[in-house]
């Protein structure tokens, strides 16, 4: 009877409600929003250290504590407030249509991160670390601008000719990565990191160059400003600064979807991410994987490099066109967790931070490079899930391992002795 309970005991599962409290707690979605709020909360003891009238009360905290209690909660909220009415809608504008402005700027922030995003993102599920945005992104936008200013052609076909050779440029100068390793066995950090100067120096000479990339009868390092047929058309009206370029990111993000869990060729990607070698042994040429993801992931990040100079800026591009968005497609890519709508979802929470953090420098005076502090603790926080769920005491998968295997110990201790008392009780009854 009693080995009858304990096998019960054994077979017993957990109830529903246990395993999706469970499986939340210990997702990837859930740090990534615990990682934010935890960097949103330090950006906030920051910006009450930085305040003048937090300061000023702290002299006297012990006489009057409500009076810097006061001053750090409106310097916090107020610094929270003008993030959002900066990033998302304004409430004190006088129509609906002006008080979305901050939404659409977002947005446009947010078109090239999300493009770069995905290309990092992509390498990532390869298993490779493709940081070489910078240069991809510089190569892309000179491929794209010379089309769009030294060449005559109707819209669209301008546009269209303008975009497909900005992610051909992009596509072949992150395919080089990928071709090296294939063949040489070349670490993709070190050749993207080289190819990131290569682009920078090449780009900058050709934009000192009469005949290349420099404005006609100029001598400054800048080209001329894009032909309007090429030109991004906007998608909301010229009050906007939203144009065409997010449609592109959204169908991108889509192919990318589909290409990771949809076709074979995804299929293939994650398997040589997971284990190169099993990937190898079942047949899959992993030599070829490399090439074809950094092409593709070259070409997505070309696409940013794309919305930058036939969307945003229009009048002329210099050498630092990449704006730093081929180092914080990274960031966007590990908070969203290398997912293709996790990396949407990133990219537009940064173009958020990068939108709001004018309106608290403007608004607040606050420093905007607490927003950059901001986005760095993030990157902190996902890096060490287990410090984040100690922090909120979330359940962690190793502990619960080592959980379930002392109740399995203890429950076969417990059958063997029980056994051993039954053999026992049957030998004295004989």
């Amino acid at each position: 009877m009693t080995t009858t309970k304990l096998d019960a005991t054994e077979a017993e599962p957990p109830s529903t409600w246990h395993s999706t409290f469970v499986k939340i707690t210990q997702g990837n979605a859930l740090i990534s929003v615990l990682a934010v709020l935890l960097a949103l909360i330090a950006g906030g003891i920051m910006v009450a250290f930085t305040d003048e009238d937090v300061q000023r009360t702290s002299t006297y905290f012990f006489a009057r504590p409500g009076d810097m209690l006061a001053a750090v909660w409106n310097a916090v909220s107020g610094a929270y407030i003008a993030l959002f009415r900066g990033s998302v809608y304004n409430f004190g504008a006088p129509t609906f249509a002006r008080g979305i402005v901050p939404l659409t700027e977002t947005l446009t922030f947010a078109t090239p991160l999300i493009a770069a995003g995905l290309g990092v993102a992509l390498a990532f599920r390869i298993g490779m670390f493709n940081i070489g945005g910078r240069g991809q992104m510089l190569m892309a936008s000179a491929g794209a601008g010379w089309v769009a200013f030294a060449i005559d052609l109707p819209f669209p076909v301008h546009m269209l000719a303008a975009l497909v050779v900005g992610m051909l440029a992009g596509a072949l100068w992150g395919g080089v990565a990928g071709f090296l390793k294939a063949r040489t066995g070349a670490h993709e950090v070190i050749v993207t990191i080289m190819l990131n100067y290569i682009a920078f120096y090449l780009i900058s000479w050709m934009l000192r160059t009469p005949g290349l990339l420099q404005a006609p009868g100029s001598s400054n390092p800048k080209t001329s400003a894009m032909k309007q047929t090429a030109v991004f058309p906007g998608l909301l009206g010229p009050q906007y600064n939203l144009h065409f370029g997010f449609v592109l990111v959204v169908l991108a993000t889509v192919v990318v979807w589909w290409i990771l869990s949809r076709s074979s060729l995804g299929f293939q990607f994650r398997a040589v991410g997971e284990n190169p070698r099993a990937a190898r042994v079942a047949g899959i040429n992993v030599k070829s994987m490399y090439v074809w993801g950094m092409l593709i992931a070259g070409a997505l990040v070309g696409l940013a490099g794309v919305n930058q100079v036939l969307g945003t800026i229009t009048t002329g591009f210099a050498a630092d066109i990449d704006a730093g968005i081929g180092f914080d497609a990274i960031t966007v890519a590990l908070l969203g967790r290398s997912t293709p709508w996790g990396t949407f979802a990133a990219g537009i929470l940064f173009g958020a931070f990068k939108a709001g953090g004018f309106s608290m420098q403007a608004a607040e005076q606050i420093p905007v490079e607490i927003v950059t502090v901001v986005q760095s603790l993030i990157v902190l926080f996902i890096a060490a899930p287990p410090l984040v769920r100690t922090i909120f005491f979330l359940p962690s998968e190793a502990r619960d391992r080592r959980r379930r295997e002392k109740q399995r110990l203890t429950q076969l201790k417990a059958k063997v002795a029980a056994d051993d008392a039954q053999a026992a009780a049957e030998e004295v009854a004989q």
